[in-house]
């Protein structure tokens, strides 16, 4: 379908498609926000669904013509139901950011206090930074990692909540590489009587896997994109718990269910119509999620982690927190007499795609951080095993080393295409 009509209608996005096709098949990816989804996935994604608009929930659409994304949505619905075990989820939210937007909007008011981890040392921009809608219209405190340790120290934690007592407090991230401690989260919470809200888009497909704990039995409020360790489309969901919560309506404090105000949140809050054809590769995915070897994935992307994560510190690189327990690293690259973007720019001339990234406590800009981030959702993926992701660091060791040498580069170059042959993309 591709080929004989895109190619014939457009030949320019045609060729630029196929380029791309090429650049991800002889490419390594290690962009750890990045993965690969299923042709049935895609195949959902490119469907007649685009077609329809279909304002509102099941049942209640402010369109006719409806009864079949009903039931397209209310089979997506219950297969995350039964794939994350969360009692009420709106899968409608177009991305992570507009997720997180909703549910500020559907349980804060602009002002309200907000405890989230700080973006460098390894939370999002949506999880308070004064650059973002959620630090320009919420008033987000912020924790940070232990400097020793690179961890996030719990106690310190507590000691912000009891001090500044936030309504919502948030437990997420986009550059941290150990578990989480949903539970102490949400005794701290407790104490404090604050809401809780998890972000696991990084960490959803292990999750989902059953590789890591999951926050759903004990959080209020869970959000999550679809795509990353999931390998679903680039969207997002929100779950929540089936309950009241306390929320100023008018003026007046009142008793509210709190799935009603996520879906209130969502439309018409922060959207219109969803997009139904990503939702319908949505329910692929979640399928896809809950067969068993979805957990032997999961389970393979976190061993990789950790085998690239080892062999780093092994060729003398500072990798933070010294290790990882999930899909990522983040590598201090002067360790090595390298930037950040420098070593981003020298691996993307083998083939290797990675981001740059700021470390705890960083010195440097945000533009040319000290760091990297490293992930092997992706590669796992195609296949890669332990040895094969020990060789892949390796060889980004000889990269940096061979950073200025552009004929060592391109040795390196045809060494990756070899290896990305082993594990074709799409076999």
């Amino acid at each position: 379908m591709l080929k004989s009509t895109l190619q014939q209608t457009d030949p320019e996005i045609y060729n630029i498609i196929q380029k791309e096709a090429e650049r991800q098949e002889y490419g390594i990816e290690l962009i750890a926000s990045e993965n690969y989804t299923s042709k049935a996935v895609m195949e959902a994604m490119g469907s007649v669904l685009t077609n329809k608009y279909s304002e509102g929930y099941v049942g209640k659409r402010y369109y006719g013509g409806n009864e079949v994304i009903d039931e397209m949505e209310t089979l997506a619905i219950d297969r995350c139901k039964k794939l994350f075990g969360c009692e009420h989820v709106n899968i409608q939210p177009l991305s992570g950011s507009p997720a997180n937007a909703a549910v500020y909007f559907a349980v804060l008011k602009p002002g309200d206090k907000v405890l989230g981890l700080k973006l460098d040392h390894g939370g999002h921009l949506s999880h308070g930074h004064p650059v973002n809608f959620s630090g320009m219209l919420y008033n987000f405190v912020q924790y940070e990692v232990d400097k020793e340790t690179g961890r996030i120290d719990m106690e310190k934690v507590r000691e912000i909540a009891l001090r500044e007592k936030p309504k919502l407090i948030l437990a997420g991230f986009s550059a941290y590489s150990r578990n989480l401690d949903w539970k102490r989260f949400k005794e701290i919470a407790d104490e404090v009587g604050a809401l809780t809200m998890a972000d696991i888009s990084h960490v959803a497909g292990l999750i989902a896997g059953k590789a890591i704990e999951s926050p759903v039995p004990y959080f209020d409020i869970v959000t999550t994109t679809t795509h990353k360790t999931l390998r679903g489309p680039r969207s997002a969901i929100i779950m929540c718990k089936d309950r009241t919560i306390q929320k100023m309506v008018k003026g007046e404090m009142k008793e509210v269910s709190l799935a009603k105000e996520i879906d209130k949140g969502v439309f018409p809050g922060m959207q219109g119509g969803p997009h139904d054809h990503i939702n319908a590769g949505k329910a692929v995915a979640f399928l896809e999620a809950l067969q068993p070897e979805f957990q032997v994935y999961a389970k393979n992307v976190i061993k990789n982690a950790q085998a690239m994560a080892d062999e780093m510190m092994k060729l003398g690189y500072k990798v933070i927190s010294d290790g990882t327990d999930n899909h990522l690293i983040v590598v201090d690259m002067t360790s090595q007499g390298v930037s950040g973007k420098e070593a981003e720019v020298a691996m993307e001339k083998v083939g290797i795609s990675c981001s740059r990234s700021t470390i705890p406590f960083d010195p440097r800009k945000p533009m040319d951080p000290s760091g990297v981030r490293l992930g092997t959702a992706a590669i796992t993926t195609r296949g890669f095993d332990e040895e094969d992701t020990r060789e892949v660091t390796r060889i980004i060791d000889r990269c940096i080393k061979a950073k200025d040498d552009e004929a060592a580069l391109a040795k390196i170059r045809e060494e990756i295409v070899a290896l990305c042959k082993k594990h074709p993309l799409y076999k």
